[in-house]
Order: structure tokens, then sequence, then C-alpha cells
């Protein structure tokens, strides 16, 4: 089993489709890109780490980097989600927003941005 497939497993089952369908927007959009567990978090990295996320008490985290974060903040308001520097929550209670993960990850792998 890969490492990002052990870690989905080992989260509560009620949040494990939530993370899938993270991990899937994320996938279809790096394709190329390396999938591993990097600070503890799923992580995709091509020379730089681009994205990661996990899960979290009440959401999963988002973790694309501050610029990243500050270059999507429309967006992230429009779609009523909590973020910070860095940091983007979107509850268990939301649906996943998986057309702007994959313009995050896309731009991040574009722009050159680290997460």
């Amino acid at each position: 089993m890969n490492p990002v497939d052990e870690y989905i497993a080992s989260q509560d089952p009620t949040v494990q489709e939530a993370l899938h369908t993270v991990r899937n927007a994320i996938r279809s959009v790096l394709p190329e890109a390396e999938e591993k567990i990097s600070w503890g978090m799923p992580t995709w990295r091509m020379k730089h780490n681009i994205i990661h996320f996990a899960a979290a008490k009440k959401h999963i985290g988002i973790y694309p980097g501050p610029e990243a974060v500050e270059h999507f903040k429309a967006l992230l308001d429009e779609k009523g989600l909590s973020y910070d520097k860095g940091t983007i929550r979107i509850p268990y209670t939301a649906e996943i927003p998986s057309d702007l993960i994959r313009q995050i990850a896309v731009w991040n792998l574009e722009s050159g941005n680290h997460a």
C-alpha cells in the first residue's frame, strides 16, 4: 500500500471520502508529481513541495504556501473558506471545492511556488 493510501486509511472512516476527493483533485492535475508523506502529510513534489493536505479534527487543511493563499484570497472568500498564512481549512461539513484545489495545485506548479 502506498503511504498516502495508508495515511487516508488511518483517518476516521467518516472523513476518508473527503480526503480521497482532495487527493483525486490534486492527482488529476499533477500526474507527474511524486506523491509522498512529508511533514506527516500527503504531499506532491516535483523538485520542491507543491502542495500538502492533512486531516484535522473538524476540517481538512490544504497547505499550498502563503503566496498561493494570497493569490487565491478572493476565491477563498467567495467559497467562505477559512484561511491564514499558507493554510486553507475546508470543514468536513462543506462541499470539497475540487476545482479550486486543482487551480491552486496547477498555479503552484506553474509559478514555482513552494508549499
